[in-house]
């Protein structure tokens, strides 16, 4: 039952209406007998800042940071993680003794969700689509123990980033860490990364990233997007018998670790995972 002592966690974002994470956490919350509860903002580019220090003086004890967010956030934060620095985005934020914390545990999050479906990721050749938060977040993982090429409309952030993680993550940039524009060559490739909002609601119509003519059966197909579950992406992987692997491990991947963040406390990922399911009826 929500009272004076319960503790308010937020998802500030544009839009959220689309969110699973209220469903999810607020599950996790009552599993653990825990006096949270978490709740979606809608808050606009030019109000970021704002929305920041109101949370803060509301005493709100945290939130998730989504699209278009995660890299603009960071300078209305008081500190900032290692790792999300490393990122150079966020998307979990604890507040705590008036102080707002950042961390990024998207990176993570796509990793475990793509080993739960594969095994190790190790040695593979990956395309990451976008180089938004999300896309850094996964790339900057993943480029740990594998070869990246990212792919962005806009080629010189691709080149930037790429050049990025190269030098933070000591790696060749052009052999180890490459860019592209969105027309990637996908014949060597193991593993293509959707990490744009392309395809998400209510945009659900639109020209997929790649058509099933350049993927091959042995790829894994990977969207972030999990609203819908099913992408035109996804329907495109299928089309060429690829592995297709939808956003809903990532979110609950990425969500366990941030619950970890705010309480203090290891969530259980079967029953968050259940908990969007049943809100899908899967």
């Amino acid at each position: 039952m929500i009272n004076a002592k319960t503790k308010v966690i937020g998802l500030i974002g544009h839009p959220v209406e689309h969110s699973f994470s209220p469903i999810m956490h607020n599950t996790a919350f009552k599993d653990k007998n825990l006096n949270y509860v978490y709740v979606a903002f809608d808050v606009l580019p030019e109000h970021l800042g704002d929305a920041i220090k109101g949370a803060k003086s509301l005493g709100i004890a945290g939130f998730n940071i989504t699209i278009p967010h995660k890299v603009e956030v960071m300078k209305y934060l008081d500190e900032v993680d290692k790792d999300a620095k490393l990122i150079g985005a966020v998307n979990t934020v604890k507040i705590e003794d008036g102080k707002a914390i950042g961390y990024n545990t998207d990176g993570i999050g796509a990793r475990k969700a793509l080993e739960e479906e594969i095994g190790e990721v190790k040695g593979k050749n990956i395309v990451v689509y976008g180089a938004g938060g999300a896309g850094r977040a996964v790339a900057f993982e993943l480029a740990k123990n594998n070869r990246i090429i990212i792919a962005n409309r806009t080629v010189e952030k691709a080149k930037n980033l790429a050049k990025e993680i190269a030098e933070k993550l000591n790696k060749k940039f052009g052999e180890d860490i490459k860019f592209s524009d969105l027309n990637v060559d996908l014949s060597d490739v193991d593993i293509v990364i959707n990490a744009t909002p392309i395809g998400m609601y209510p945009n659900v119509n639109v020209e997929p990233i790649v058509r099933a003519e350049q993927l091959r059966e042995d790829m894994v197909v990977m969207d972030l997007v999990y609203n819908p579950l099913e992408t035109v992406l996804l329907k495109e992987a299928k089309k060429a018998n690829a592995k297709a692997i939808n956003g809903l491990g990532m979110l609950i991947h990425q969500g366990a670790v941030a619950f970890k963040i705010w309480t203090g406390v290891e969530p259980n990922v079967e029953v968050m995972r259940k908990a969007v399911e049943r809100f899908l009826k899967l």
